[in-house]
């Protein structure tokens, strides 16, 4: 049997995740979470085979929980998102994620993925992959990115900087470099138009 945790927060998708790939007679749900905490915390407790995580999830999202997963589990990682963004796509696969879909994929055709990746393959969606040859590279610095993470809560310069261990000044020269990168006339529409890029 193939051991599942299925993390995701919309109740209703769950839910149906739950139950349709329970019909499956060599998978087993063993938990199911509706945040990233919870997902961390139940797979530290039930040690899935593969831990099916909603990208977009509270109050981190699934690639942070992935982190946190792999980091201290041999559990192999499907992400599973409604915005298939191919920098997120990058970022998924240098943290050791086996699978990436698109929330439009059947329950019948994640549990074969859920199959292949139990079995130690990798598995990318075919759409997803081709968006990510073709995108462009982030114009982003590493240090202009981490304070637009910080920036994407609302924080403002000062929590910033204690977050990102910088002068407020710094931090305010990096913000405004990077709205003017993107063409943004705030730090938080920076920091949206870089996360709906998947850079952060």
């Amino acid at each position: 049997m193939i051991r599942l945790l299925i993390a995701d927060d919309e109740d209703l998708l769950r839910s149906a995740l739950v139950a349709l790939l329970g019909l499956e007679e060599d998978l087993v749900v063993v938990a199911e979470a509706a945040t990233t905490t919870d997902a961390v915390r139940l797979a530290l407790e039930h040690r899935p085979d593969i831990a099916v995580l909603d990208l977009e999830m509270p109050p981190a999202d699934g690639l942070f929980a992935a982190g946190e997963i792999r980091a201290a589990l041999p559990t192999r990682i499907v992400l599973v998102t409604r915005h298939a963004r191919p920098a997120v796509l990058r970022r998924a696969l240098a943290a050791g994620v086996s699978g990436f879909v698109p929330k439009t994929t059947s329950a019948a055709r994640l549990a074969e993925i859920v199959r292949d990746v139990a079995a130690g393959r990798r598995y990318v969606d075919p759409e997803i992959a081709a968006s990510a040859l073709t995108e462009d590279d982030c114009p982003l610095s590493d240090r202009e990115l981490e304070v637009l993470t910080a920036a994407r809560t609302g924080a403002s310069v000062a929590e910033i900087a204690v977050v990102v261990h910088l002068a407020p000044g710094t931090v305010r020269n990096y913000l405004s470099a990077a709205m003017a990168k993107l063409n943004a006339p705030t730090r938080h529409a920076a920091a949206h138009h870089a996360w709906q890029q998947g850079w952060i």
